[in-house]
This record gives structure tokens, sequence and C-alpha cells, in this order.
């Protein structure tokens, strides 16, 4: 059977997970010190040192599961931000490690992914893989226009967690994800809601700057108060986009982007409760609006995510979406059993591997 060693590294942590076959072995969580963090030579200046953590915890896991180096099949890394590709597993190689040495499509603690897999895959003459990585665009044409020709509509949302979570449900419907239409909606630090039409992502809020607020991003504003509110600003981009994503949504209200926290309090602060409230709102509206995405045929909804947790989050949108399809719940998150289950599709034989090749004209960045 199959060995996998599962690496989804995070902004302050990297989680691991080593699997023989469908079976997790064990999950480990490596916290990662402030100073380290704060490397002169940003997020590349991080390999190294999660690299020597990521090693030590790996030879510990197999000496614990009676394994050794020999027996590991392949690496697998969460997938950073590349160019718009289409789902599926990649095989690690050089033109996706130049694009994520070089962030050619922004920074974040995800590039680095593919680089540790890689890194340690390669000198034992293994593969190394990522999974349906955030940059994942199956949009149809009709769904990337705006007013503007010069604004066009992008995929870029949580695409591994998202597919993980929409196969689950066909599953337990009895159909082929490639034969389902579901609506999912994930509902983390940012939201994203998706039409799947049949194994393919067809439509999709850009988690970073449309769709619902979330704890911590502004999600779609009114354009001309924006306008003006940028104004205000001086126009200061780097300032502005603080403000939207990162001091955003509840973060915005409340100071914290706990909604435990904010949910205890709504107890005894309406405002509070009410906020909750307009967030399922505007979640159940844009589930409900995927429905003419798939043509009113919807197999059914599915939320997944921590917020999934929320009882006043979820009360508002299953008051809301219950005329559309049923509502499925899957609270949490399931990285690292998607990275895991999405390679050993491809040593199945289930799926063809994709292949990464490097784009020659650069889009604006994630």
């Amino acid at each position: 059977m199959p060995v996998l060693f599962v690496i989804n590294p995070g902004s302050t942590s990297t989680k691991t997970g080593l699997f023989r076959d469908d079976t997790c072995l064990g999950e480990r969580v490596i916290r990662h010190p402030d100073e380290l963090l704060q490397h002169p030579d940003g997020l590349g200046g991080q390999l190294v040192f999660r690299l020597a953590a990521l090693t030590g915890v790996l030879e510990e896991d197999l000496a614990r599961t009676g394994l050794t180096r020999a027996d590991v099949t392949a690496y697998v890394g969460r997938g950073g931000l590349l160019h718009p590709v289409d789902g599926g597993t990649y095989p690690v190689n050089q033109a996706m490690l130049d694009d994520l040495a070089a962030n050619r499509y922004g920074e974040h603690a995800s590039n680095l992914g593919a680089r540790i897999a890689a890194a340690l895959a390669w000198p034992e003459g293994k593969t190394a893989y990522i999974v349906d990585p955030p940059s994942v665009d199956e949009m149809f044409p009709l769904a990337r226009y705006t007013g503007l020709p010069q604004i066009r509509r992008r995929s870029a949302f949580h695409a591994l967690n998202q597919k993980a979570v929409a196969r689950r449900a066909a599953a337990e419907l009895g159909l082929d994800y490639d034969k389902a239409r579901l609506i999912v909606a994930h509902l983390g630090g940012g939201i994203s809601v998706a039409a799947h039409d049949r194994g393919r992502v067809v439509d999709v809020n850009d988690a970073l700057e449309e769709g619902p607020f979330s704890p911590e991003r502004a999600g779609t504003l009114p354009t001309l108060q924006l306008l003006r509110l940028a104004a205000e600003h001086q126009n200061d981009f780097t300032r502005l986009r603080r403000l939207i994503n990162g001091r955003g949504g509840l973060y915005a209200y409340t100071g914290t982007t706990d909604c435990r926290r904010i949910e205890e309090e709504a107890a005894k602060r309406p405002d509070y409760r009410e906020l909750l409230q307009a967030m399922g709102y505007q979640i159940a509206k844009a589930m409900a609006a995927l429905a003419a995405s798939l043509e009113g045929r919807v197999d059914a909804l599915v939320v997944t995510g921590g917020l999934a947790r929320s009882d006043i989050l979820m009360g508002e949108i299953r008051r809301r979406v219950g005329f559309v399809a049923p509502l499925m719940v899957y609270a949490g998150e399931f990285e690292l059993q998607a990275l895991a289950a999405g390679v050993l599709r491809v040593l199945r034989g289930e799926e063809e591997p994709r292949h990464y090749t490097k784009e020659e004209s650069q889009d604006a960045s994630f």
C-alpha cells in the first residue's frame, strides 16, 4: 500500500500527515518561532528551517510506525499561488518551483508546499505532488464578465477543501463527482461559494475580493462608496488592501476574527447576533444565486469550514436555502486528507496526473 507524507504550510505553522493508503497514521502541527518567521529574505528564507523541522517530524513518525524513508512512496505539498489551472493532481516540476520561488502570482505560505515536498522527494528519486491549488480556474465564459471590459472576474478560492468535500457529498448521495451538481460554501477566514457542475467549478466568488464578508475580509462592496473611501485614504493601495483583506468583515465591527467569541457575546449583545445573521444572510443569498449557474438542477447544498460550527450562522443559512436543495454540513477542514486522496487517485489509475507549464504572460497576482 502507498505511504504518503503530506505537508500543509500555513502562515505561522506547518501541518503534516503520514498516510498508509487511506489511513492517517498521525497528524502533527509544527508551530514556528516568530523570530524565524520574520526572516529578512521573506518567505524564501523560511524554507530551510521549515524543511529541517519537517524532516525531524518525518523521522519520528516513521520510527513510531515501524517504517523507513524507503517505504515512503511520494511526498505531497499544499499547492501555492500559480497561474490559472484545471483542478487535479500535479507532479511538481521545475517550472512550478520557479514560479513559486519567485512568488510570481503572489506571496503566501502555501507557496512553500511544493518546494518542501520536492526537497524531500527528489534526492530520493521520488515524485512530489500538489493537489487542487487555490488557482484552480474552471469558470465558464459567461461567469467571467463584469460591467467593464478592463476588469474580469477571476477564480481564487479554497479549491482543495471545496473539491474534497464535494466528492464526499457526491459519494454520500450515491453519485460520482463528475456527475453531481452541487453548490459548496467554504466558511473560514475567507469565504468562497462555488457551483460544481459535473466535476468542474463553473462559477465561484474570488475569495480575496468579492462574495460574502468573512471574519477578516470585507467581501463585495458598493463601488462608488469604495471609490470615495479610497479618496479619503489618498488612494493608498497597500493600506486599503489591508483594510479590505485583513481588517474587514467581522473584525471591522468587533475588533476580533474569533467567531466563537462573537457568538458567545451575541447572547447579551443583539448587535453581534445581527452581525452573524447578516453574514449568514449573505452566504445564503450567494448559495441560492448560484442555482442559476446550474439551471436550477441542484443535487445538494454543501457547507464546510470552521464557521460551519456556528449555531447562529448556520441557523440563518438553513432558514433561507432549504427551498433550493437538501443541505449537507461538514464542519471543519480536510486538507491533509484531500491532499493524500488526490495522489491516491493518480497512483490507483483512477485519475490522470496533470502537467504544469510556465505561462508566457503574467496576469494580475492573487
